[in-house]
């Protein structure tokens, strides 16, 4: 399979604040090693907190905010996790409707940790398959999506491709199997 996203542009759609930085940062890395672009996109311009943890860490600069873009001017979407990330990210219209927009355009996205919060929200996940944090089993079941406690999954049963992952221990396979799926 092909690793080779050069002219790609793939999004990465984060909240102001919470993001996990190594979910962020290795994802990001992944999609520049294999040539693509990463653009970071926030509901709020500047830059955003990521975090260790609960710890915090580095900031990043916002390349454009929700307001500005949508899933049309992308390639790709990926979704960092942290607890904070995506819990703020779904109660923002515009945050929800630039995701649900990937799947509605039958554009790659990938999501890892408790990431699957804002696409329960967008109630994209009915009828896919798909991994995260296990607390988000329950959310994930009663959203109509079937969770599975695996390192990496690919749900091709929609619209769209779906990665997943579920905890920063599997970036390595979610990186890989994000750049695959993004070059495809």
């Amino acid at each position: 399979m092909s690793t080779n996203l050069q002219g790609k542009t793939i999004a990465f759609l984060v909240a102001p604040d919470g993001i996990e930085q190594v979910e962020l940062t290795e994802p990001w890395k992944a999609v520049e090693q294999a040539g693509g672009t990463p653009r970071l996109v926030s509901t709020e311009g500047g830059r955003v907190q990521a975090r260790d943890h609960l710890e915090k860490a580095d900031t990043f600069p916002v390349d454009t905010t929700v307001d500005d873009v949508s899933a049309g001017d992308f390639d790709a979407l990926v979704l960092p996790g942290g607890v904070a990330n995506p819990d703020f990210l779904r109660m923002r219209p515009k945050a929800v409707a630039f995701a649900k927009g990937f799947f509605d355009q039958a554009k790659p996205v990938a999501a890892i940790c408790h990431a699957p919060w804002t696409l329960v929200e967008a109630d994209v996940v009915r009828g896919r398959t798909l991994t995260s944090w296990p607390s988000l089993q329950t959310d994930i079941r009663n959203a109509g999506g079937t969770w599975v406690d695996q390192e990496v999954t690919r749900c091709t049963a929609g619209s769209n491709t779906l990665v997943t992952s579920r905890k920063p221990d599997d970036l390595k396979a979610f990186c890989q199997e994000l750049v695959e799926t993004f070059a495809a």
